[in-house]
């Protein structure tokens, strides 16, 4: 044989690997799952028909977690709408991404979210709704919303005042039509509902029955807090016909058997002592996920589940790498957790998540935050407040512009505005009344202990408990362990990033607050510690 014909022969075989591996490389590319993230904005894990609330029916949220897995311990990174969505999209805890870890603030672009890897990694990506919000994502050089590009052509008419225009469903199936057949997607749903405000009356406009609503134990069981949930629970069922909406678009198409749909929210309940709190109502948050046969259906998994770890799990999932070495994901991927067909406690040291909370209004002097951090296992959760000194919903009184003060419980504005918080201020004084708003505005201890198999509602503080003293001691050690290899700056250096300026974008009616400009009430008066 002659040299050239070798060379030859051996050159086409080359090129016959080279394009084998191609082919192979194609191949996997268009296996890898689509990604549907379904978030819903102020929902606490206990409102699906799945999970048991009589109020509610949610078809699609079962649906999804009757044909996939269902989490009962999924937790928020944070009580708050923007640091909890800025730690899912980065997959880092909130005190590891600046400002982005405090409410409408900014989001430093040196934080690469996920849908910025996969689209880098030949993904097709989009949002409607609500993504990184609320905050300023430009004045950091970022040139669209952090959760992708929005698509928001078809709007609807909705059937009741507080719900968006948003038609969710139509603005996704607009998406998938754009998108090329061979291109795996990533679309982040996000809907503004069950936000704040809901329309006053509107479930028992539908037929809702107040005694089909159950109260928690940290608000007065009263017709008008039962209305009120089921206003609420209107407005989860709203996001709930969206998803199946959107699921039927993905079943029509063929794409739903290789989508990895996550059915989840960024925070609990906006209600008093739950939204923008680190108790159990304000970060345990519904968790579903499906991905065909990818995922064996029908389980329960006990293990404690937190945002930050679906990011990692997404890049797994999609063979995407993240590329920071400087600021790497925090999470750890939940990917054999969803292909195992254990249910129950599947991975026992899978044990606890971190959340925390800063900022959630300009609600005090020089617009300073509430820093708190905790740590949630299975059955018991620890909260630090590091500044105990501070009022956590708020300073009591506000100044009107003439110097003069405004009507006293004025200044609670890390509570959304609603008729549960109007009626707790009304009853400021009432004996039945005044303790329930104590529970959600007084000063509260520097260490907060709960055992959640005995009290889900967090009412009773076991911290100086001598029984739970041990066990106490090692979460505590566990969580400042956790913080001080993270790097959280309330650790390294008090936290001053958070305390020196004001918010980007000032969402709830920002008041600036001088010194001195806070007035106290008699705490006798107003029932100020009591125990119900």
């Amino acid at each position: 044989m002659k040299p050239t014909s070798r060379l030859y022969r051996l050159a086409m075989l080359l090129i016959f690997l080279l394009t084998s591996l191609c082919c192979s490389t194609t191949v996997n590319a268009a296996d890898r799952p689509n990604i549907l993230i379904a978030i819903s904005d102020d929902q606490s894990w206990e409102h699906t028909s799945f999970a048991g609330y009589p109020a509610i029916q949610t078809p699609a949220f079962d649906r999804v977690a009757r044909e996939g897995v269902y989490f009962r311990n999924g937790f928020a990174a944070s009580p708050g709408c923007s640091p909890c969505r800025a730690a899912f999209l980065t997959g880092r805890h909130t005190w590891q991404i600046e400002q982005a870890g405090t409410h409408a603030s900014s989001f430093p672009a040196k934080y690469v979210t996920f849908p910025d890897l996969l689209e880098q990694n030949g993904y097709c990506v989009g949002m409607t709704g609500k993504g990184w919000s609320p905050g300023n994502f430009k004045i950091d050089g970022r040139t669209r919303n952090p959760a992708g590009p929005a698509f928001t052509k078809h709007s609807e008419t909705p059937p009741h005042t507080g719900i968006s225009r948003n038609d969710y469903a139509s603005n996704f199936a607009d998406f998938l039509s754009q998108k090329p057949a061979d291109q795996p997607f990533c679309f982040w749903f996000g809907a503004t509902e069950p936000h704040r405000g809901f329309e006053k009356g509107s479930g028992l406009k539908v037929g809702k029955q107040l005694a089909d609503a159950d109260v928690p134990s940290f608000l007065p069981d009263t017709p008008d807090v039962r209305s009120d949930l089921l206003d609420y629970c209107v407005e989860i069922e709203w996001f709930d016909h969206h998803l199946g909406r959107i699921l039927q678009t993905l079943e029509k198409a063929g794409e739903l058997e290789n989508t990895l749909v996550i059915v989840t929210s960024d925070n609990g309940m906006a209600f008093p002592r739950a939204k923008a709190n680190l108790y159990d109502h304000g970060f345990h948050v519904p968790l579903a996920i499906r991905w065909g046969k990818q995922v064996p259906a029908g389980r329960r998994i006990d293990d404690v589940v937190g945002l930050v770890d679906l990011t990692a799990t997404i890049l797994e999932a999609t063979q995407t790498q993240h590329p920071s070495a400087e600021y790497p994901i925090s999470g750890r991927s939940i990917l054999n957790l969803l292909k195992s067909d254990a249910e129950g406690i599947v991975e026992p040291d899978r044990d606890a998540v971190f959340a925390a909370r800063e900022r959630h209004s300009s609600s005090r002097y020089n617009n300073w935050t509430y820093p708190q951090r905790a740590i949630r296992t299975r059955d018991h959760l620890l909260i630090r407040n590091f500044r105990p000194e501070r009022w956590p919903a708020g300073d009591p009184v506000q100044l009107k512009a003439d110097g003069t003060p405004a009507a006293p419980h004025s200044g609670y504005t890390d509570i959304d505005a609603c008729p549960t918080l109007d009626l707790l201020i009304a009853g400021a004084n009432d004996g039945m009344i005044g303790p329930f708003l104590q529970l959600s505005v007084a000063k509260r201890p520097a260490i907060e202990f709960f055992d959640l198999r005995k009290d889900p509602g967090c009412l009773h503080n076991l911290a100086d408990s001598a029984a739970h003293k041990s066990l106490r001691d090692r979460l505590e050690q566990k969580l400042n362990a956790c913080l001080t290899e993270t790097g959280d700056p309330r650790i390294i250096d008090g936290g001053e990033i958070w305390e020196e300026g004001p918010t980007r974008e000032g969402v709830h009616g920002a008041v600036v607050w001088k010194e001195g400009e806070v007035r106290d009430f008699d705490c006798a008066a107003r029932g100020e510690g009591a125990d119900i």
